[in-house]
């Protein structure tokens, strides 16, 4: 069976690299920094989708790690035995909830309310300070690179807060009974033994709802603007890798047109595995130095 899977992984990658064989020696280097999308005249620079896909992944984990923390922490620490179980299921429901459902909702709900109350504040805000202004100029759009990381970060919010809550309930108790027994309070029994104990179960699952970000092809489809150019602002409409695919593959009847798609696909499945490779690594050497 896991040679299925290998093999399975393989045959994707072997595909992809064969459909993206034409429009990779007709771009060459070309396709990963140029911004000009224009089917009509057989240039297809991916740069746009790129940055998008990285920016709004990035963003969503910088909004929904915090906040998936915390929950865990609460519910391990905090929330009364009686409440845990229900508010930990209704966290975990999100999970459940299709991608279209969250796009819909972020469309027609979000971002109207986005647009005429939280965008035009957070514009004011940073609009004085040089170089944040460029990151949050322009008009009070709704939909945008910011909106589509917001929603994002609301998807991958439960599997942040699954994982750390079960990592967080293998500390044994016994350290944190030492730990207030000395003297600590909560914060310091929470900051000094329960994450340097379950540090790489949140590494983990922080890089696992990375992943899950960087596919997601719905949700931010219907959100990010779907504007095939780089913008300095994070307000203004961007585009992702899976978004592009999902909007124009329909018109790709062939040639290299349809090799740019699956391009792009090529690159979302490197951009993954890079994304995750790193983190695999990463906690490697985090158990063997907390091994050694």
């Amino acid at each position: 069976c896991a040679l299925i899977v290998l093999l399975t992984l393989g045959g994707i990658f072997v595909a992809l690299i064969i459909g993206a064989l034409p429009i990779i020696q007709h771009m060459g280097l070309g396709l990963l920094y140029l911004d000009d999308w224009n089917p009509t005249q057989d240039v297809f620079g991916a740069i746009a989708p790129i940055y998008g896909t990285l920016i709004t992944s990035i963003l969503a984990l910088f909004f929904a790690v915090p906040i998936g923390i915390g929950v865990a922490i609460f519910l391990t620490e905090i929330c009364p035995a009686a409440l845990r179980r229900t508010i930990g299921t209704l966290v975990e429901l999100l999970a459940g909830i299709p991608s279209i459902i969250y796009g819909i909702w972020g469309l027609f709900v979000f971002a109207p309310w986005f647009k005429d109350n939280l965008q035009p504040l957070i514009i004011g805000l940073f609009s004085p300070i040089p170089g944040l202004s460029a990151l949050f100029a322009g008009p009070p759009l709704g939909i945008g690179v910011f909106t589509a990381s917001i929603v994002l970060a609301i998807m991958v919010l439960p599997f942040i807060t699954a994982v750390c809550r079960d990592v967080f309930e293998t500390v044994p108790p016994v350290l944190k009974e030492s730990a207030y027994g000395i003297g600590c309070t909560r914060w310091e029994v929470l900051w000094n033994v329960v994450i340097p104990y379950t540090r790489i179960g949140v590494i983990g699952g922080c890089m696992l709802a990375l992943g899950r970000a960087l596919g997601e092809t719905m949700a931010v489809t219907f959100v990010v603007g779907n504007a095939q150019r780089l913008s300095a602002s994070f307000m203004q409409p961007g585009t992702t890798i899976s978004a592009t695919i999902a909007n124009e593959f329909g018109e790709a009847t062939g040639g290299l047109y349809q090799s740019a798609f699956l391009a792009l696909g090529l690159l979302l499945f490197l951009l993954t595995f890079i994304v995750l490779s790193c983190a695999r690594l990463m906690l490697s050497r985090l158990e063997k130095k907390a091994g050694s």
